[in-house]
């Protein structure tokens, strides 16, 4: 080791100091981020001005001018751009919610199915697979709005199930629910039945860990969700009743049909969409599935039928638990796929977040902003989602004893 002349050892050159080389390299990145970023924002704020082009957000309070063909709560012409907005929001998020509950459904059965012994439901499943995710999604979208859902029967007809549930051109027509005074009781049972099923689930949980035993789960936690709330209604003196769609079929022909704001009507746009999302994405999560078995050991399968279990049990208690831990990761970015993939919507004129946006920029010119709002959504669902599968994966990592 060098010394000084004093015989303490020599102190080496900043240089070749590594910390100090880490620390000068990220400070001139950083320095480097924020020049880019203010010539950025500077050159943008001055291509404003010199085209004339209005910035800010007071745009949002002005009125829109324009409907809405579906709204999750009251909107009007004369409500505001940012009221607009918040109902693309909603819708938004209400195809993404529905297309990944019908997507995970779809791609765990077919990913199962995949490794059937069963050669007719095995090559099923591999058709259904190789068909649809390499077909685009946009065509997929046109084909269940322009194809099939512009083959059922015109406004003055309609396909009935049940007599409860309608189809026409204009869209389903469901029952509709109208709550009276005391209903908000069914709110609550169901709240505390939900309440109730996730405590006991983990007591279930570890009662099997600690001896093996099982408890029919999933019958407790439907008798809780469906009984709690069926005991509430009673006994309050049936406080909800179901409002059925009313279909006029005698009288002038332009009057006949399903009558406005009776029941509820779901537009077909929402079920092309909807369709196409959930089951064009459920072929990637077949396959992922379908990797994630074929990641346990067979050895697991094995150890399992001779404890006595049958495929069904060995499935659903050995195999999928084990899986999960292989599927949740590339299942996350399919859950992303779809968020993403539902501004597709635009196509057939769905008013998800990015048609409203699009109307809205084309009224007031406010592009930097509303490209802003779309951005910012999009991020903020999109780390939503990877933080709850994140913790949810964490859940079900394996614990070393």
């Amino acid at each position: 080791m060098e010394q000084d002349s004093a015989g303490a050892p020599a102190r080496a050159s900043l240089l070749n100091d590594p910390k100090a080389r880490g620390l000068f390299y990220q400070l001139v990145l950083i320095v480097a981020l924020v020049t880019l970023g203010y010539v950025i924002v500077t050159n943008t704020i001055a291509n404003l001005e010199r085209q004339n082009i209005a910035s800010g957000w007071g745009f949002l309070e002005n009125t829109a001018g324009f409907g809405i063909i579906q709204s999750l709560f009251p909107y009007s012409e004369t409500s505001s751009y940012g009221t607009a907005l918040l109902v693309g929001l909603f819708n938004t998020i209400l195809v993404a919610v529905v297309g990944i509950f019908f997507a995970t459904i779809f791609g765990f059965v077919i990913g199962i199915a995949r490794l059937s012994n069963n050669w007719v439901i095995n090559r099923l499943a591999y058709c259904y697979v190789e068909l649809v995710r390499n077909v685009p999604l946009l065509l997929q979208i046109f084909f269940w709005y322009f194809a099939v859902l512009r083959a059922v029967p015109g406004k003055r007809e309609k396909w009935s199930l049940f007599d409860t549930f309608h189809l026409n051109i204009g869209g389903m027509r469901l029952p509709k629910p109208i709550w009276e005074t005391g209903s908000h009781m069914i709110g609550i049972a169901l709240i505390v039945a939900i309440i109730a099923s996730v405590v006991v689930s983990n007591w279930a949980r570890k009662r099997q860990e600690a001896t093996g035993q099982q408890f029919p789960m999933f019958w407790t936690a439907v008798g809780l969700i469906v009984g709690l709330p069926f005991i509430a209604y009673l006994v309050m003196g049936m406080p909800m009743y179901w409002e059925h769609p009313n279909f006029v079929e005698t009288g002038p022909i332009l009057r006949r049909g399903f009558e406005l704001n009776v029941g509820i009507n779901v537009i077909p746009e929402f079920l092309a969409l909807t369709a196409a999302l959930a089951i064009y994405t459920a072929a990637f999560i077949a396959e992922i599935v379908r990797a994630g078995i074929q990641a346990v050991s067979h050895g697991q399968t094995e150890a399992a039928h001779a404890l006595g279990l049958r495929n069904g049990p060995t499935l659903r208690l050995v195999v999928i638990p084990q899986a999960m831990r292989v599927i949740i990761p590339p299942l996350t970015s399919q859950y992303l796929n779809l968020t993403k993939n539902s501004s597709l919507a635009v196509a057939i004129a769905f008013p998800d977040l990015v048609s409203v946006g699009g109307t809205v920029l084309n009224q007031t010119g406010q592009a930097i902003e509303i490209i802003g709002i779309w951005m910012a959504v999009y991020l903020s669902l999109s780390l939503l989602t990877s933080a709850f599968m994140n913790w949810y994966n964490q859940r079900m990592a394996l614990v070393e004893r």
